[in-house]
């Protein structure tokens, strides 16, 4: 009897050492998925695709330094910016938008002058230091709850026709879908945001050999990620250069 219960407690306290062991595992494999975070500021040259620079950039749509600064939204409901399912303010890069136009994207969307349809759009020229970059493009995903990534490509497509138009040399892309609370498929759509973009980047190109488009003065694309999102979104980049650089 005295030996079973021996047995007993030595298995016993195994169990309990191995539980300990699996859980400081765990807090360890936590503690680097945290450090694993990119750095805000972080940027890779992805590739270049007719000469364009794609680039990554971790950094938010209101700090990204560009000549024109592309940001997406969905059309409006009540608070949709600020409250859950959205991210927390420090994390959301519309917020800081909004804040740093002083509420103008809210005011905007709330009075139904810029709905948020699928691929609407609206120009801003902010005052002078309320963002990084010269002009801020608003591009409509339309309804959040029926968002799918292949619009994503239109959206870029639409993104680009616009830069070319501005005659902007930089253009920073922020979709804001995962901003918005909505679990989109990262690669995916930093994918089709690409591949869109160079569309019609290429429709315009053709049009600019037969003499019927303006110089195309773009040389850089960038694509904005958060800290979490940044290599996972880079593998859809590189994706998407690769299938444009082959056709």
């Amino acid at each position: 009897m005295q030996n079973s219960i021996s047995k007993y407690i030595n298995w016993s306290k195994a169990i309990f050492t191995a539980l300990v062991l699996a859980t400081a595992g765990t807090n360890f494999v936590s503690a680097q998925a945290v450090a694993e975070k990119t750095a805000i500021g972080t940027s890779k040259t992805w590739g270049t695709v007719d000469g364009i620079s794609v680039v990554g950039l971790v950094q938010g749509p209101s700090a990204a330094k560009a000549d024109l600064q592309i940001a997406c939204v969905f059309e409006y409901t009540e608070g949709d910016i600020f409250n859950p399912p959205a991210l927390p303010k420090e994390l959301n890069g519309m917020v800081h938008l909004d804040e740093a136009l002083k509420g103008i994207i809210t005011e905007v969307r709330k009075k139904g002058q810029f709905k948020g349809h699928a691929l609407e759009t609206l120009l801003i020229n902010p005052p002078k230091g309320s963002l990084a970059s010269g002009k801020l493009l608003l591009i409509g995903l339309g309804n959040r709850n029926s968002f799918d990534a292949g619009l994503m490509k239109e959206v870029g497509s639409v993104a680009m026709r616009e830069a070319l138009k501005l005659q902007v040399h930089t253009a920073s892309f922020a979709s804001d879908i995962k901003d918005a609370g909505i679990d989109s498929p990262t690669a995916l759509v930093a994918e089709n945001v690409v591949l869109g973009a160079f569309d019609a980047y290429r429709a315009q190109s053709y049009l600019n050999t037969q003499h019927l488009s303006d110089k195309m003065k773009l040389k850089k694309l960038i694509l904005l990620a958060g800290p979490s999102f940044f290599t996972v979104a880079g593998g859809g980049i590189q994706e998407a250069i690769s299938k444009l650089n082959t056709k």
